[in-house]
């Protein structure tokens, strides 16, 4: 996992970009991850759209494999924890969290964490708007602000086109970093990508498989 991480110098930090769609800073022992979208799957499985069940437990899976091998002290969910309201997914993340009680969780609310907020405490997570974490400042939506800090943000779910011979091409996850702000991937394996068109000063990390590249 580490070992195929991408190291980037940025804003005096040291920061380690992962294929798994989270970003590592060891300086915080932080690990960050954006939009997971946990109980996607099962709610539109109630709507007659074909989810496999297993696709809740197979993204915990993940975070665990991450947990296991960086182990940090901070797991930082960037807005969209949960996609719609309660059901059988949940119960899931209930017995995940148990797993994981030594490390601290905290939820930056995004647009679809409208939960009440007692059911975060019942899982010991704390719920903020926006948090510092050095140079950072983290908040699920890009937007413009009067700010000293560097926007890490989410929301997107950011894709960019690598196009091939003959026309062909493929749209894959990645990490975008702008001017004023950036983005992360989108955690959650059913959840799409937004095809961004970056300016030559942007920089753009792409996931292709177990690999994080600069493009």
């Amino acid at each position: 996992m580490l070992k195929n991480a991408c190291a980037f110098s940025f804003r005096g930090e040291e920061l380690l970009l992962l294929a798994e769609k989270g970003i590592w800073f060891p300086a915080y022992q932080t690990l960050l991850v954006s939009d997971t979208h946990l109980a996607k799957g099962a709610h539109f499985r109630k709507s007659g759209i074909a989810i496999p069940k297993a696709l809740a437990q197979q993204e915990l899976s993940l975070l665990s494999d991450m947990i296991d091998q960086i182990n940090p002290k901070r797991l930082i969910f960037l807005g969209d924890l949960f996609h719609s309201d309660i059901n059988n997914d949940f119960s899931w993340f209930s017995l995940w969290r148990e797993m994981h009680q030594q490390i601290e969780m905290v939820l930056i609310k995004g647009n679809h964490d409208f939960l009440p907020i007692h059911f975060y405490q019942t899982l010991k997570m704390e719920v903020v708007d926006t948090m510092i974490l050095g140079p950072f400042k983290l908040m699920h939506e890009p937007q413009k602000e009067d700010t000293e800090k560097y926007l890490l943000t989410g929301h997107i779910h950011p894709g960019i086109r690598i196009n091939g011979k003959a026309r062909q091409g493929i749209t894959l996850p990645c990490f975008y970093f702008g001017d004023t702000f950036g983005i992360l991937p989108a955690f959650g394996k059913f959840t799409g990508k937004a095809l961004l068109k970056p300016k030559s000063t942007d920089k753009i990390f792409v996931i292709a498989g177990d690999k994080v590249m600069l493009i």
